[in-house]
């Protein structure tokens, strides 16, 4: 354990958001992702909710400001327009984490293909459907840094 960490993000995880640049994206995807044959380095997170790894990441890692959309989640095929109840956890999460950042929608396939150019993909056990979200890695501040506390 160490201080100011939160306990989800273990050393695998904790080094790619620390490996990840400004405007990398991260996967975090649900029981049914296809994780392992989209191409990007799959780091496991059995026993943890989508929603909990995304306030575990959101904690750490702010989002981009600097392009129109930062958070994209998969569309309900065949109903484009419904709302999960697992991706309004994760808009309510994003908010409160990270701001005014609205999570776009994005059609099935379309999602794969962004996944697929993702710098890594967080594999949990959500087992609600549509529970997959990616994120965009946003610019750390001179002033968020904290040494020698």
């Amino acid at each position: 354990m160490l201080r100011g960490i939160h306990p989800l993000l273990g050393p695998d995880l904790l080094h790619a958001l620390k490996t990840m640049g400004h405007g990398d994206d991260i996967v975090i995807s649900d029981a049914n992702f296809p994780s392992g044959s989209m191409g990007p380095p799959v780091i496991r997170a059995d026993g943890v909710s989508a929603t909990a790894m995304a306030e575990a990441i959101l904690t750490h890692m702010p989002l981009d400001t600097f392009v129109p959309e930062t958070a994209w989640r998969m569309e309900v095929v065949g109903d484009p327009q419904a709302v999960p109840e697992v991706c309004a956890e994760f808009q309510e999460i994003v908010s409160r984490r990270a701001g005014d950042f609205a999570i776009v929608p994005v059609e099935r396939f379309a999602f794969y293909a962004m996944a697929r150019k993702a710098a890594y993909i967080v594999a949990t056990t959500e087992f609600r459907l549509y529970g997959n979200l990616i994120l965009k890695k946003g610019v750390v501040h001179p002033h968020e840094v904290e040494f020698g506390r």
